[in-house]
Parts: C-alpha cells; sequence; structure tokens
C-alpha cells in the first residue's frame, strides 16, 4: 500500500529500509512550533491574494493549532512514514480539518522552501538565546572586575610569568571576547534575515504570491530574492555553526586556565564544591568537571561546524536530499552552546579569589624587569636594547641569589646606573597603575573597560 503523499507518480510502495533510511522526523520534529507558524503565515499570504478564501484560513489556522496542542501535550502520534515534521502536521492537518481544505495549504510551496524557512527561523531563536547568555556571562565577569581591580596576580606568557595584571584586567579579557561573540550572532542573525518561504522546489511559482507579506508575518526583514538560492542556502546554518565555534574557542580557553589556576600548583581561586566531582579511589579529590566537559565538547561542536561544511561541499543547485543532513548537528551545537554557557556562568558566580596566593606568586619570575627596562629608557635616556641587557644582567644576579628582582636591596651594587628612584620601581602596585596606553592593566583604564562592556550591554537590551 502506498500512504506518502507524494506516492501518486510511483506504481510500487517504497521498502521499509527506505522509509526507515530516508526519514528525518526523530531528527526534525523539534522544529514543529516553527513548521507551524510558517504555515499559517503562508496560508495567511494565501488569503490575502484570494487563492484561499477566509472561510478555508479559519480552519488551517483552527487544525493547526490543534495539532500544535497535541504535540505540546504529547498526543500527537508521530509515525515514520511521514518522513518529516512537514508531511507530518499536515497529514494530521487534513484529518482534522479533511482533505479538501487541508490539502490546499501546500499551494504555492514546496518542501524544499518550507523546511529551509522553518530551519531559519529556529536558527534566528537561536542566535537570540545565545546572546542572552552571552549577556548574563559579561555581566558576571564585570561583578568580578569591578571587585578585584586591586587584586594583583602575574600574567602569563607561553605559560611562564610575564608582568603584573589585576584579576579584574585578567577576566576582562574574556568579557571582550564574548562581547566580540554577541558582535559575531548580531552580525550572522542580519544575514540570516532574509525568508526563503514562497521559493517553492526552486524555480518559484505561477501563483500571484505575496511573498514579502509572508515574510513580515514570520518577522523576516526581507525575502531571499532568488528562488534557487533561498532553497539551497545553508550559509546561516554554518554561520551559526561557525559563531559557536568561537565561542567555544573562548570558553575554552578560560575553562584551561580556571582548571589551572584552581590546582595545587597555582591555588590562584578555589571551585565552589557545588561545580566539583569527587573521585572514586581517592578521598581527597576535587574535580574541576564542568570546566573540563566544556573543554572536551569544543571538540564536538568543531566537528559539527565540519560536517555540514563538508556536506555543502560541492552540491550542485538546487536542493539535494543530502541536506537533510544540516539539522542534526545544530541542534546539538546549540544546545550544547546552551547549557554550556548556563553552567559556567553559574560556576563563575562562585569562583573564590585566593589574593595572597596570586600576590605571593608575582615574587616569582622577576616580573618587574620590564618597568626597570623601561625606567632606564624613560630616566637615563639610553636606547631601550641597552636598558634590557642591563636588566638582563639584574636578573641573572638575582638567579643567582635565589631571589627575585622584586627582593633585591640595593640595584646600585648590581649597575651604578640605578638610583633611589629606581629602587621606588620594585613594586607591584606602581607597576600596575604606571601603565598610561589605552588597554593597559592600570585600575584607571580597567575601569575605562568595564564601562565600554556595560554601556555595550545597555545599548544591546535597549
Amino acid at each position: 500500500m502506498k500512504n506518502e503523499m507524494w506516492s501518486g507518480r510511483f506504481s510500487e510502495a517504497s521498502d521499509e529500509l527506505l522509509k526507515e533510511f530516508n526519514a528525518s522526523l526523530n531528527i526534525d520534529k523539534a522544529l514543529f512550533e516553527e513548521d507551524i507558524k510558517g504555515s499559517i503565515a503562508h496560508a495567511s499570504m494565501l488569503e490575502s491574494c484570494a487563492i484561499l478564501t477566509s472561510d478555508e484560513l479559519k480552519a488551517i489556522i483552527k487544525g493547526l493549532e490543534q495539532v500544535k496542542s497535541e504535540i505540546e501535550q504529547g498526543r500527537f502520534v508521530f509515525d515514520i512514514k511521514d518522513e518529516d515534521i512537514h508531511m507530518a502536521v499536515e497529514k494530521r492537518l487534513s484529518e482534522i480539518i479533511g482533505s479538501e481544505i487541508g490539502g490546499r495549504l501546500h499551494t504555492a510551496r514546496s518542501r524544499n522552501d518550507q523546511v529551509a524557512t522553518d530551519f531559519k527561523l529556529f536558527v534566528k531563536k537561536s542566535h537570540s538565546e545565545l546572546i542572552l547568555f552571552l549577556k548574563e556571562l559579561i555581566a558576571t565577569i564585570i561583578s568580578h572586575a569591578k571587585e578585584h581591580k586591586n587584586t594583583i596576580m602575574p600574567s602569563f606568557t607561553h605559560l611562564q610569568h610575564a608582568q603584573p595584571i589585576s584579576f579584574s584586567f585578567y577576566i576582562l579579557a574574556y568579557a571582550f571576547m564574548f562581547m566580540r561573540d554577541i558582535k559575531r550572532l548580531q552580525n550572522s542573525l542580519e544575514l540570516a534575515d532574509f525568508s526563503p518561504l514562497g521559493s517553492c522546489a526552486c524555480a518559484g511559482t505561477s501563483y500571484a504570491t505575496n511573498r514579502e507579506f509572508s515574510a513580515k508575518m514570520l518577522d523576516f526583514k526581507d525575502i531571499m530574492p532568488n528562488a534557487m538560492d533561498g532553497v539551497s542556502d545553508r550559509d546561516f546554518a554554518l554561520d551559526l555553526l561557525y559563531d559557536i565555534a568561537v565561542i567555544f574557542t573562548h570558553t575554552s580557553r578560560l575553562c584551561e586556565e580556571m582548571i589551572l589556576f584552581s590546582s595545587s600548583e597555582f591555588g590562584f581561586l578555589t571551585i565552589s564544591d557545588s561545580f566539583s566531582t569527587g573521585s572514586s579511589i581517592m578521598p581527597q579529590k576535587k574535580n574541576p568537571d564542568v570546566c573540563e566537559l566544556i573543554r572536551g565538547k569544543t571538540g564536538r561542536v568543531y566537528g559539527n561546524l565540519i560536517s555540514l561544511l563538508t556536506t555543502m561541499k560541492a552540491l550542485p543547485l538546487a536542493y539535494n536530499k543530502d541536506m537533510q543532513e544540516d539539522k542534526e548537528g545544530l541542534f546539538d551545537s546549540v544546545k550544547t552552546a546552551k547549557d554550556s554557557l548556563i553552567i559556567l556562568n553559574a560556576m563563575l558566580k562562585e569562583i573564590q579569589i585566593n589574593k595572597n596566593n596570586m600576590l605571593n606568586a608575582c615574587k616569582k619570575g622577576h616580573l618587574l624587569a620590564t618597568d626597570l627596562a623601561d625606567y632606564l629608557v624613560r630616566e637615563k635616556n639610553i636606547p631601550f636594547r641597552r636598558a634590557h641587557f642591563i636588566v638582563g644582567n639584574v636578573v641573572a644576579q638575582a638567579e643567582k641569589q635565589g631571589i627575585d628582582i622584586s627582593e633585591i636591596k640595593d640595584l646600585s651594587k648590581i649597575d651604578p646606573i640605578f638610583d633611589e628612584k629606581a629602587m621606588r620601581l620594585l613594586n607591584f602596585e606602581n607597576s600596575l597603575n604606571s601603565k598610561q596606553s589605552e588597554g593597559s592593566s592600570s585600575v584607571k583604564s580597567v575601569e575605562k573597560q568595564i564601562q565600554i562592556l556595560e554601556d555595550f550591554l545597555k545599548k544591546i537590551s535597549q
């Protein structure tokens, strides 16, 4: 028996293996809200163009709302024979209002533009949700930054001690990464804000439709101007997958440092017990599993991006069944990103900053060496390369004595070029606030950075 809604051209029923292999219903049923919303907009457009009557539109909308209610309440029976959510909804609609009216809904559209529209609506919604979670994460970072403008810690290059900074300055670096992530999502959302609905299979339709009507009803900025591009484009999905991949590049870096900084070797911070786990054999263990899992999930979201890029590579126009593989990876990346941002934010709110450990760590690695070199250039008017050599010798002498240069009692005994003014530079707080360039580690600069972020959050919340 041929049950498929498209089976009129076929003389034989589909093989059961094909039905299972061909179906996407188990994946794309997540789009039921978008599918019903898109169908209501399409039907409303058809009525506005006198292709449907007012009574037919009312019946279709009422039936679609019943289908939505049945799905939400768990009463809808999903049948793999329906292939996808689009066919499942349309079949149930025809059962409710009759096939004579229900069958008119698909006039002037194809599953090709229907699925592209549903998918775009989901992607647009996902952009907005991710932006919200990133805003909350930035707000948490700002709260730490305000509290720790004078909490001194070492910075690192090559994971070696570099210069003194504040914890505020350190953590704000991630806030600016997440700010760029929001801007990237906003840019991608703008590119995705064009409706493919009404493109039909690939060449448009002979009906006198109004695509702008349905686009406006679905809150799209405009329509896709080329029908073939409308049904075959998946740039919007690739853009979101890329945006999420970059988000995880940033979160994985932050999580890696949370793992390092919470270890016994660093002891810079303590992760709350609420967001840690223990060992099945070692009673003393406290593992930073949240950070490790986010770091690990980065591989999954990278893989989802590469998977769709590979699927879309060299596909001929227009729609191809390959493109059915576009949703599972994206759904996974969106859920992974939302879950990870939520728990990362919750964990960061509860971290404890160990100020003394951070300050004590500054007394290793000769963090004030650059300050001495800059002093020689500025006060003694010597070339920086010579200053670099002189201070390098100071570091070498300190190493021989087994001390940090911040512990030297008299620099002039090492080199007479140094005076009492130079000795006053051997102070971490002075080093922090001596920076005058924009974007530096001084308290004044940090306060300006906080203001930039707060202004940004305020602007995008309006």
